[in-house]
């Protein structure tokens, strides 16, 4: 689908919006002309300037949305908010994720309510509330390389997105043909924040690298453009995961 065919009527939901690759995803579909719904748990004075800086530049195309969704309720709390806003949508990306090791020995339930909650229970059941107003729409999950090849001392996020990528499969087959569901797979895009030990930082990074043929990482546009396509312009693609890593994958 052209850009031109896109109209300013047409909504997306992105999911963890206000910062990083959610914030890179949300500019893009705003230039391809969507009215797009930023959604936050505690960004939210990000995702507000995100918004008034889109709203500036195009009046009315640009919403904030604020729930947990690792919480009970958050999913359906989030969609009853974006019913609020349209009835339809065009695309849902489910890109909000939480990220941290959780080494064996020292995970807590904690841990596991945050990653699964974020990365995996949050997407289904919002996906699920969301799915009769997406008719004729399409999905985009945000998964990972790490869904599929293990991290050291990340087990339970890896789990989480290997569950998000199930889904993604599973989804495709069940909501089809009225719906599309496909997944993007980033690799060494950007780097953790708030690491505390600047040089073991340096140097795991330095290792990763190693194991990308292009040699550097991509860019939160990278991704974007990405979901973009998988969202708008490819009607007879469902089901798929891409990678998006730099050539990572291929090192197995």
């Amino acid at each position: 689908m052209s850009d031109a065919a896109k109209s300013s009527d047409e909504f997306a939901l992105i999911t963890g919006g206000a910062r990083r690759i959610g914030r890179a995803i949300v500019q893009a579909l705003h230039r391809r002309g969507l009215r797009v719904i930023i959604h936050c748990r505690s960004s939210v004075d990000e995702a507000n300037t995100l918004a008034r800086e889109l709203n500036d530049r195009r009046p009315g195309s640009a919403f904030v949305t604020v729930a947990d969704l690792e919480h009970r309720d958050g999913p359906d709390q989030l969609a009853r908010s974006v019913m609020a806003i349209t009835p339809e949508l065009a695309l849902l990306v489910n890109n909000a994720s939480r990220f941290h090791p959780t080494p064996v020995g020292e995970t807590e339930y904690d841990d596991w309510r945050a990653l699964m909650g974020s990365n995996a229970r949050g997407p289904f059941f919002l996906t699920q509330a969301l799915a009769p107003s997406l008719a004729g729409g399409a999905i985009v999950n945000l998964l990972d390389i790490h869904g599929r090849r293990p991290m050291r001392r990340h087990t339970v996020y890896g789990m989480a997105k290997a569950a998000l990528e199930m889904m993604t499969l599973s989804l495709a087959r069940e909501l089809a043909p009225d719906i599309r569901v496909n997944g993007v797979a980033p690799g060494a895009i950007l780097w953790p924040e708030g690491e505390a030990d600047p040089d073991t930082a340096a140097k795991n990074q330095a290792a990763i690298l190693e194991r990308v043929p292009m040699g550097r990482t991509g860019t939160p546009e990278d991704i974007a453009g990405a979901v973009a396509w998988l969202g708008l312009d490819a009607p007879y693609v469902t089901g798929q995961v891409l990678a998006v890593d730099g050539g990572r994958s291929l090192y197995g």
